[in-house]
């Protein structure tokens, strides 16, 4: 295949990186140390991608190492971005906390240097095995995926986190490293995944290692494997890699990994899984030189006279060197290598000028067809150079801003007025479209790999002259403001819809025929807002208005109207609801809402969902009428018991410790509060005590690690790590006679019905005779578990200990987990 075909997907690949605007708190890459540490990187020409399964699967030690020791360029493709996992920070979950684990990872990465890649594969929770994981993932399509980033990022070496056997533990984990095996070899096949040659070649990698390690009870490190010493200081950065892998790590916060840094000798060891084995380096055998790439003499000349020649006072020095290399890179045609350090020249250039640039919208959001009103800023921050702006245009260079050339002084700050039109909403890419269990669908191949679509916002080109040297820049738009706590804050543009409708719950629980009022929200995004809009709703069910008129003047105008919805007599597990909107200009589309999710630590979200909400129709008695909830780590469970009645109060430590608990009818701890709260050792025998005086108790499921009291029951038992994963999995009652089966619901097979992604996590074992264990489970060829119900008589009172996922199962409207839940608040089946 002709190779000046690939210079058209690396520039789209390239383009953003020019120019990052500061979307969350990192280290600077712009003082004299890092430069000179970035002018050192142009003589490296090596490259490392790391493959694993989630975020967190990253050795941030090792990606920090290869990035700024070794000075490769270092990838890491994380085939999911986290969406089946739980949330220590809020109660988002599924594509929201993917959302927040993308963000935290492009946060890990401006901290060690790396960059970030994913496939389309979804994390659809906890699988066992490999087989169980490509059953759902659908091998073959993820497989391309990941040959599709290799033959992007060309790497020279690919390293997995993990084995593709039982000793990796989660089932993605052994399916990440065998399709890091697999695609190591079709990547340099063309006979594979022929479509993408059109964009890309194929890419022959020199080696495959398998990064063993030794943490929890896992060793994997042997006697012989080859070894490296991560323990260096880094005088640009002025860290160990211990502590560079330490603050990446620590932003994976919704998973509470904040780390302590390491200082010293830090050994990481490897296993060959395929290619030439290393004997001395990393890189035995692979020309990281300049010689790798034709005609590139002069090349290593000017950066050699660069590195001589740094003047660590005055940066701006070396711009002339910088020009002339750039020159020379720029003849280089397509090569790879030249392309890369061509982005990395231009990053150069601009630091050591001190040149600082954003286009900045006047508002956060528009909606979709308004003008985009911003202002793009510059301004030269170092003496004595010749820099003017030749021209200003639009992201796809329709439109100009600029009618003649502007000479930029020293620190003399510009600001030129810029008009976008709002094209496209922004909408994650992977979540453009609707999705299957396994995977995200995305249609563009060009997407595919990228942590987002920056490309697809608003932005402008700025062309600029730095002694004489003529150099494009690309700033996206953004918008900025003072938080009188964070200060600056920088977030990306919002386009959204023009009218939005949003739903205040994802499902709206029916208990039998009753009908049930709903808060329905209308937000206007722009200006001048009119359409009607249209119940979607299954056969059978109703509801009261069947339609709504709405006409907003203003930007962010909402009107709120209550509906009533009358359920079906014939209810099913797909029942749901959604809304048409017919604007008055006579476009129609199906309703999103907006959700926008908020963290100090990283960038400002905002999605569109459909509006829609499952219509949940269940069958329960009442057995509790007043309940006490105490958080845990974040979880919808109290909201949920809302929807069906519930007299739901929010607890506090202070509650506990000096209300009278009696006046409750039961008290509910919310998940993983024996691992997050610090003080849940001294509340505990408040708890117990309440259940000894006739009160009924519900814990929900902790993890078996970081416990901050082992005496969680009144009598003992463990947390292990046991699970099931199949939402399907068989559930036989042991005891079909149980009160806590009985009343007020009688419990079947059938309430195990339509529960989603799991039935239950971190089950108990070890478990005193004083329990009841009324349920057992397991999934396929595994023996059965007993551990996700315990039930006890304590006193005059009832404990429960359960690690079924209600957590999920009650957002998510399942009938049977509802009729379940209730049960176990019952203090008539003691």
């Amino acid at each position: 295949m002709p190779r000046r075909q690939l210079l058209p997907l690396l520039i789209i690949s390239l383009i953003t990186l020019f120019v990052q605007p500061l979307l969350a708190q990192n280290a600077s890459t712009n003082n004299a140390a890092s430069i000179r540490l970035r002018i050192q990187k142009l003589n490296t020409l090596g490259s490392v991608l790391y493959f694993a399964a989630h975020p967190d699967d990253e050795n941030t030690r090792l990606i920090g190492w290869l990035a700024n020791e070794r000075l490769y360029r270092t990838g890491y493709l994380s085939l999911t971005r986290g969406d089946g996992g739980q949330n220590l920070i809020g109660t988002e979950q599924a594509e929201e906390l993917g959302l927040v684990r993308t963000q935290e990872l492009l946060a890990a990465r401006r901290d060690d240097g790396g960059e970030q890649f994913f496939s389309t594969a979804n994390d659809f929770g906890f699988s066992k095995t490999f087989d169980e994981t490509f059953q759902i993932w659908n091998k073959e399509k993820i497989l391309a995926d990941a040959v599709w980033v290799i033959r992007n990022f060309q790497p020279d070496v690919i390293i997995t986190r993990f084995p593709g056997d039982p000793r990796a533990g989660h089932g993605h984990h052994q399916a990440s490293s065998l399709l890091a095996q697999e695609a190591f070899k079709a990547a340099a096949d063309p006979s594979r995944f022929p479509e993408q040659l059109k964009y890309v070649k194929p890419w022959k990698t020199t080696r495959i290692l398998w990064n063993t390690y030794n943490f929890g009870s896992a060793n994997t490190i042997k006697e012989g494997q080859f070894r490296e010493d991560l323990g260096q200081y880094n005088s640009f950065i002025g860290r160990t890699y211990g502590e560079i892998a330490a603050i990446s790590r620590t932003n994976h916060k919704s998973q509470g990994f904040g780390t302590t840094a390491q200082r010293g000798e830090m050994y990481e060891y490897f296993e060959s899984l395929g290619g030439t084995p290393p004997r001395k380096s990393l890189f035995d055998d692979i020309n990281t030189s300049w010689s790798r790439v034709p005609a590139s003499r002069k090349v290593q000349e000017l950066v050699q006279q660069l590195q001589e020649h740094y003047n660590l006072a005055h940066p701006e020095y070396s711009i002339k060197k910088l020009t002339e290399l750039l020159t020379e890179l720029e003849g280089l045609g397509n090569n790879y290598w030249a392309l890369q350090k061509i982005k990395e020249v231009k990053g150069l250039i601009l630091d050591c000028a001190g040149i600082w640039g954003a286009c900045l919208a006047d508002d956060e959001k528009y909606a979709l067809g308004e003008t985009v009103h911003a202002s793009t800023h510059l301004v030269v921050q170092k003496p004595g150079l010749s820099v003017s702006l030749l021209a200003l245009k639009n992201g796809d260079q329709t439109e100009s801003f600029l009618s003649s050339t502007t000479n930029l002084s020293y620190n003399q700050p510009q600001q030129i007025k810029t008009t976008f039109e709002a094209k496209t909403i922004t909408q994650p890419y992977w979540l453009a479209f609707p999705h299957q269990l396994g995977s995200f669908t995305v249609k563009d191949q060009k997407l595919i790999g990228k942590p987002e679509a920056g490309n697809l916002l608003p932005q402008v080109i700025a062309t600029l002259s730095i002694e004489g040297k003529e150099i494009d820049y690309i700033f996206p738009v953004t918008y900025s403001y003072n938080d009188p706590v964070r200060g600056e804050v920088n977030n990306p543009i919002v386009i959204a819809p023009p009218l939005t409708v949003n739903l205040n719950q994802k499902a709206i629980i029916f208990n039998g025929n009753e009908p049930k009022q709903i808060e329905v929200s209308f937000t206007s995004n722009g200006h001048h807002s009119q359409a009607d809009i249209t119940p979607v709703l299954p056969q059978g069910w109703r509801m009261e208005p069947a339609s709504f008129s709405v006409d907003l003047e203003e930007k962010d105008d909402e009107l709120v109207k209550l509906a009533t919805i009358y359920p079906s007599s014939n209810a099913s597990m797909n029942d749901s609801l959604s809304f048409e909107v017919r604007y008055r200009n006579g476009q129609n589309e199906i309703a999103k809402s907006i959700r926008t999710i908020r963290y100090d630590h990283i960038p400002r979200i905002n999605w569109f969902p459909p509006a829609s909400a499952r219509l949940s129709k269940i069958e329960t008695g009442v057995s509790a009428k007043r309940i006490g909830y105490l958080p845990g780590a974040g979880d919808l469970v109290a909201a949920s018991l809302r929807e069906i009645g519930l007299q739901m109060d929010v607890l506090s430590e202070n509650d506990i410790m000096h209300q009278d608990l009696q006046q409750y009818d039961a008290i509910i701890t919310g998940i993983r509060i024996y691992n997050v709260n610090d003080r849940i050792r001294y509340i505990q025998p408040k708890l117990l005590d309440y259940v000894k005086n006739g009160g009924t108790l519900v814990e929900q499921y902790n993890v078996s690690g970081g416990l901050k009291t082992t005496q969680i029951g009144p009598y003992p038992f463990t947390i292990t790590r046991e699970r099931v994963t199949n939402e399907n999995a068989p559930v036989r009652l042991i005891e079909p006679q149980h009160p806590i089966l009985q009343y007020p619901n009688k419990i079947t097979a059938d309430d195990f019905e339509g529960w989603i992604q799991e039935r239950g996590l971190y089950f108990a074992s070890n478990t005193d005779s004083h329990y009841q264990l009324p349920l057992a489970m397991n999934d396929s060829g595994e023996a059965e578990s007993k551990g996700s119900l315990l039930v006890a008589k304590y006193g005059k009172g009832k404990y429960v200990y359960t690690s079924l996922s209600f957590f999920r199962e009650l957002p998510a409207g399942v009938p049977g987990a509802y009729r379940l839940f209730v049960n176990l608040l019952a203090k008539e089946n003691n």
